[in-house]
């Protein structure tokens, strides 16, 4: 990596960022950008009353400096997405699950390559879920101030310490980034991480859009009978449509809890529906009858459409081969010096231990790739072993 990242340099920039308010700023600079072996990204948002981001800043640090794409002022952003196709620039960010979802929201593209300093961190074993304060820590011994993680990023001007706060957040990326890829590449892990990176991204668009699996998240109702299951998922299939038809949180339709008195009181009148823990005055009012209409038509629905099944929670048996499991894992990572939660996560030895048909276990697709031989091919081994 010939060109230079100099941290001091960034540091410096960040106490005076550059704004980049026109499209015709945005097209040079992503010009220069495209020609760089890597760039650091972050975002600002507002999330509070929508259920969609409200895009407040994109921040930017290249080998010079530390940039504000406004998104309250600019139309054209092709250069931008450019950018992101362009897998010749490595793309940093930090814990950047919400930062990607607003890409894909706000410009229909996902930034590639992308490297992700927490996650890195997990694969090092400096700490799982690392924040950035901690990590900038940790890793250049440098204190930052936490101050401004809840300001408003849609006012104009924003204050000296908002552009402050905002423009270090990406001023350090590529110090550390720099950092862990060579610590990554003497362990050998960097395939590891770009896997890692890959699956990210792969998780990022919303499988579910219409929202008919969602009702599969409520473990706790998995003994409900067809009918019962066929209403909770076309409620749920429902709050998510107005949710994004209205722009509005999902607790702002139903509740989850909310969802599940329904289904268990199962009030069939408007007066039934009242009496509801939790029901707000104003659902009842603008959706009362929709919900009603649901619960109704809830043993037509489970016959026209039979639900799929709630898995039910791992039987008590499982207790002490999951301990043998997880201690499999422990042992490996602290082998590896890497964090445990990234090397087995809880919801993929519940999806393998799921895989189970007359005795015999496969890997699922989370635990493939770099994992089958690290950690997969011993699970399916003690698995093998047991008598269950």
């Amino acid at each position: 990596m010939t060109t230079q990242y100099d941290l001091s340099l960034l540091e410096k920039s960040a106490e005076n960022p550059i704004w980049i308010l026109t499209d015709e700023a945005l097209a040079e600079h992503c010009k220069y950008w495209n020609t760089l072996p890597m760039i650091a990204l972050d975002t600002e948002f507002i999330r509070v009353d929508t259920f969609y981001p409200i895009p407040g800043l994109i921040q930017v640090a290249d080998d010079k400096g530390c940039y504000f794409i406004d998104p309250l002022v600019l139309d054209d952003y092709s250069p931008l997405v450019e950018l992101f196709r362009n897998e010749s620039v490595l793309k940093l960010l930090h814990a950047g699950n919400e930062d990607l979802e607003l890409f894909l929201y706000m410009l229909g593209e996902l930034p590639r390559p992308i490297f992700d300093t927490q996650i890195a961190a997990g694969f090092l074993g400096w700490g799982f879920s690392m924040g950035y304060q901690r990590l900038v820590e940790h890793a250049l011994d440098v204190q930052l101030d936490k101050g401004e993680t809840t300001s408003d990023w849609l006012q104009r001007p924003l204050t000296r310490s908002q552009e402050h706060y905002a423009a270090l957040d990406v001023a350090y990326l590529p110090a550390l980034c720099q950092q862990q890829i060579a610590e990554l590449e003497e362990r050998g892990m960097y395939s590891w991480m770009q896997e890692e990176a890959e699956q990210l991204l792969a998780q990022t668009p919303d499988n579910d859009p219409d929202g008919v699996k969602y009702y599969r998240r409520f473990s706790q109702a998995w003994k409900l009978p067809p009918e019962k299951i066929a209403a909770l998922r076309d409620l749920t299939a429902w709050r998510e449509r107005i949710s994004r038809q209205r722009d509005i949180p999902r607790n702002r339709v139903l509740r989850n809890q909310t969802l599940l008195e329904i289904i268990n009181v199962w009030p069939v009148t408007m007066q039934a529906l009242s009496r509801v823990p939790d029901l707000k005055a104003r659902v009842i009012r603008q959706d009362g009858d929709v919900i009603i209409g649901f619960l109704k038509l809830a043993a037509q629905s489970a016959l026209a459409k039979p639900p799929q099944p709630i898995n039910r929670p791992l039987s008590y048996k499982w207790n002490k081969p999951l301990k043998a499991l997880k201690a499999i894992a422990r042992n490996k990572a602290d082998e590896l010096n890497m964090a445990p939660e990234i090397l087995l996560r809880k919801k993929d030895l519940d999806a393998l231990i799921r895989t189970e048909k007359e005795g015999e276990y496969s890997l699922p697709p989370s635990l493939s790739g770099w994992r089958k031989a690290v950690i997969g091919d011993a699970l399916l081994a003690e698995l093998k072993q047991l008598n269950l």
